[in-house]
């Protein structure tokens, strides 16, 4: 009796580590691509979030917000999370194949970078600005329209410019501008900037914080931040490729606001939501803002709502201000 209970429990065992063999391991790679912009932020949330959930490793790709979107959308790159560095890239690039929905949540405003070996850089103010960048000698960075949503925002910048300082056509000379250097995304050009290489670079204000460099603060007329310029900013116009060949979207001037979202093909949703829950958390708004860039109040769900996971929704809905 003793012998055949000591085969029971050997064959058990026997199963039970079968079993165990044959169950699929939790999957706790969390890979995530978002705006070039959101790098300094999400690097930090990243160690957080790490931290708060035990074996979980962020794995993170910076690259313009419009280019990240293409990545889904073209190149069928499976990602678990996407922060746009406007939300209207997710709608317009993303939904509704790719996309489902869209979370609206920080904000930020455009800036002029530089250096103390920038020329005139012990000249230049918010007010002589373009006096400054129209200089031959000058050269002046901004990234590609068609990858990411701070190259056609210093564009429709220039626009606003020359509406609000009534400079007819400052716009047409800044863009031809032959000492003008243009990156896919506008942290590339960030090292040009330090090294002296480059004089002026259009770039968000909380980058320019982030990476503690001297600044020109623009006027809320033009910098892109203030709701109550909301009218005012849409009489600036810019054309950039569409989702389709050939397409062409026209992006009018509004106050500047980023966008999130889990990707239809994300192949760990669970793990996803737990991050984007992370981030709604008061300590990754505290962290955002700390960052330069403040949620807005109530953050705005856009899309399918249906399909975002309750859990998301509810953090959403208690976040008014």
């Amino acid at each position: 009796m003793r012998r055949l209970f000591i085969v029971f429990l050997m064959l058990h065992s026997l199963l039970s580590a079968c079993t165990q063999a044959g169950r699929a391991p939790e999957e706790k790679t969390l890979n995530m691509i978002h705006a070039g912009s959101l790098s300094v932020p999400f690097a930090e949330l990243e160690t957080l979030f790490e931290k708060a959930n035990p074996g979980t490793d962020v794995l993170r790709e910076a690259a313009g917000s419009r280019k990240c979107a293409r990545m889904i959308s073209e190149l069928e790159k499976e990602v678990n999370v996407f922060g746009s560095a406007d939300y209207i890239v997710i709608e317009n690039l993303l939904f509704d194949s790719y996309a489902d929905w869209n979370i609206s949540f920080v904000t930020n405003e455009m800036s002029i970078m530089y250096s103390d070996k920038s020329l005139y850089h012990d000249e230049i103010n918010a007010e002589n600005w373009m006096d400054i960048l129209l200089r031959p000698e000058v050269g002046v960075g901004r990234s590609n329209p068609n990858a990411d949503p701070c190259g056609y925002r210093a564009l429709l910048t220039w626009q606003l410019a020359e509406l609000h300082y009534n400079r007819p056509g400052l716009y047409e000379k800044l863009f031809n501008k032959k000492k003008t250097f243009i990156r896919d995304k506008e942290t590339d050009l960030i090292a040009l900037v330090e090294t002296g290489e480059l004089d002026y670079l259009f770039i968000y204000r909380s980058v320019s914080q982030q990476h503690k460099a001297p600044h020109v603060i623009l006027h809320d007329a033009v910098n892109l931040k203030s709701p109550e310029y909301a009218d005012f900013y849409s009489n600036a116009k810019v054309e950039v490729s569409g989702a389709k060949p050939g397409e062409i979207i026209t992006h009018q001037g509004a106050p500047m606001i980023y966008g999130i979202t889990i990707p239809k093909n994300a192949p760990n949703p669970a793990l996803a939501e737990r991050f984007i829950l992370h981030l709604l958390s008061d300590e990754g708004r505290s962290l955002m803002e700390k960052n330069g860039q403040p949620f807005i109040y109530p953050p705005i769900i856009t899309g399918d709502r249906g399909k975002v996971p309750k859990a998301v929704i509810k953090a959403v809905d208690k976040l008014k201000r």
